[in-house]
């Protein structure tokens, strides 16, 4: 994959039956389609011509063979030849078709665009681009840049365009999306050759060694994000290169820019990062196992993150997803408790079957029940209903202020380096306000988060994680307005460990000693066949939290991942 200031290579064709598009005798072929098409929309069912008094029957249903074969055909062939308003007539939106396709000339300055056909697969049309990007300064209104020398590299990926049927009058089109002209394209990106708007950086990991996306893919999209952040201030000098311009945005979830060919590199920056070479490829062989599944390891004592790594490179779902935490979230809600004086580590607590609130009936795992039982027994085995019994004692806003008060959560304020998800904690009410203490409703995570509350935890006072030290531009990192006090503190803790010892962790920290602690998760998603599985551990000065998307149970997912995070730290 393209990562700013690295040279990617070009896309493989991947079981391509050649069919390139273009010359007259195709065109003609395409023409007759066309025209065939058009003959037979206008007949009635039975083959004759409809009446003066009939209405024209519209054609309803899945595109044929014949139908998506015209749409791609005639879309392809115009495309390649330069006619961006008549490619974009075979589109269900020629006017942000047109643009793209013009665009491609205009701003990203491709040439001798070469399109060929792979095999369609229903209504989808896979298809091979090849071109050669060429950056002349002396025609652009861009400026000269370094010596003025004209640059051109050739350029090739794959792509696919999917027919549909217009529901108006039945045409079969090419259902039009940004990704069509360049995979990596979404709503508002632009694909742009020119000036590079920040210098390439040259991340390094804590002991000066460099971070290689080859080496840590997880890294690639952290390496744009660095750049976009710190490229200006790095020391770097600008080269020329096409790379994605993403829409404005002003969430903290934005995908950085993203480099698809550099023409010339331009003099990288240094940046330091806070990662550990040992934990990070640690990381990278950990997601790289599994599907959908993140990691994130961090220092309590100082809130540097030690690795962070993603089965799906294309998305830092470790530092942006926004995912319902399941019963990890019982650790926050369990400090509020004890603090409420609702719940005592070995006080006798409730654990039904059952519990209806807000005209939810809630239950637990396999509808077990724990009678008689404390809180610590309802903690360790993960007991909803010993939660939700106590939302009727609760405000509102209470879960809320507890998560950013303590935990430093859901304020949209961290400073990690990059760009990151701080959690969500909203303030709800009834049914959703008591599932939100289980770690459903609305809350909202990622394994940075639970990582840091797991860190919290640990040290007893809400570091914020940071990737690159505020020392290098100054930020303000967020801060908690308060801590947990000693007593509740060391209830907490007992509570974790408990849970690592004979608890739901059990399996995942066996053997890890004494200084350690743990919390499982699954949370339900509408149309998952199986829950996401969560985790989130301390040991020593070492905090780790992850999750495996429709993994099921955490400790069988996620738990191992975390597990061995923590003895890659030793």
């Amino acid at each position: 994959m393209g990562t700013r200031g690295k040279r990617p290579e070009p896309a493989a064709r991947r079981n391509f039956n050649a069919l390139v598009i273009g010359g007259a005798a195709v065109v003609a072929v395409v023409g007759a389609g066309v025209g065939a098409y058009a003959l037979m929309e206008g007949s009635g069912s039975d083959g004759s011509s409809a009446s003066a008094d009939e209405k024209p029957r519209i054609k309803t249903g899945p595109p044929s063979a014949k139908e998506v074969r015209t749409a791609a055909d005639g879309f392809l062939t115009a495309w390649q030849q330069g006619d961006a308003a008549k490619a974009a007539t075979y589109t269900d939106d020629a006017t942000a078709a047109a643009k793209a396709l013009t665009g491609l000339t205009k701003d990203a300055h491709l040439t001798d665009v070469k399109l060929t056909q792979g095999q369609r697969a229903g209504t989808k049309v896979p298809f091979h681009v090849t071109s050669t990007v060429t950056w002349d300064p002396s025609a652009s209104d861009k400026g000269k840049p370094g010596t003025g020398e004209k640059l051109s590299k050739p350029l090739a990926y794959d792509s696919s365009l999917t027919a549909v049927r217009r529901k108006s009058d039945g045409k079969v089109l090419v259902g039009w999306q940004p990704s069509v002209v360049h995979p990596e394209l979404k709503d508002g990106d632009r694909l742009v050759t020119g000036e590079a708007g920040d210098p390439p950086v040259k991340a390094v990991d804590r002991d000066g060694g460099e971070l290689d996306v080859k080496k840590y893919p997880s890294l690639a999209t952290i390496v744009d994000g660095l750049r976009e952040k710190f490229g200006k201030t790095a020391g770097g000098t600008a080269g020329v290169e096409l790379r994605v311009v993403r829409k404005a945005s002003s969430k903290k979830d934005a995908l950085p820019d993203k480099t698809l060919l550099a023409l010339s590199e331009g003099t990288p920056g240094k940046v330091t990062t806070t990662l550990s070479p040992t934990l990070q490829a640690a990381a990278e062989k950990q997601v790289a196992s599994r599907k959908r599944a993140s990691v994130v390891v961090i220092r309590p004592s100082t809130g540097e993150i030690l690795a962070v790594a993603n089965s799906s490179p294309g998305f830092n779902t470790a530092f942006q997803g926004s995912l319902a935490p399941g019963s990890t979230m019982k650790v926050i809600t369990s400090s509020l408790l004890l603090e409420k004086g609702l719940a005592g580590v070995d006080k006798e607590h409730p654990c039904p079957k059952y519990f209806t609130y807000g005209h939810w009936k809630f239950q637990n795992d396999d509808k077990f029940q724990i009678k008689g039982g404390t809180f610590k027994a309802s903690f360790a085995r993960s007991c909803n209903t010993a939660f939700i019994s106590q939302a009727p004692k609760l405000d509102d806003d209470s879960l809320t202020k507890q998560a950013q008060q303590v935990f430093g959560l859901g304020m949209n304020n961290w400073a990690v380096g990059v760009s990151s998800f701080d959690g969500s904690v909203p303030v709800q009410s009834e049914a959703q306000m008591a599932a939100s203490l289980i770690g459903q409703g609305g809350v909202r995570m990622n394994p940075l988060n639970m990582a840091s509350v797991a860190a919290t935890v640990k040290n007893g006072t809400f570091h914020q994680p940071y990737l690159v030290s505020p020392d290098v531009d100054h930020r303000t990192l967020a801060k908690a307005s308060r801590s947990l006090s000693a007593k509740t503190l060391a209830d907490l803790r007992e509570l974790m460990h408990y849970t690592a010892v004979a608890g739901t962790a059990v399996e995942p920290m066996s053997g890890l000693g004494s200084d350690m602690g743990a919390k499982t998760g699954s949370a339900e998603v509408d149309g998952q066949k199986q829950p996401n599985g969560w985790f989130t551990a301390y040991r020593g000065d070492l905090a780790s939290a992850a999750v495996v998307q429709e993994g099921g149970h955490g400790g069988d997912s996620a738990g191992p991942v975390v597990r061995q995070m923590l003895l890659a730290g030793g």
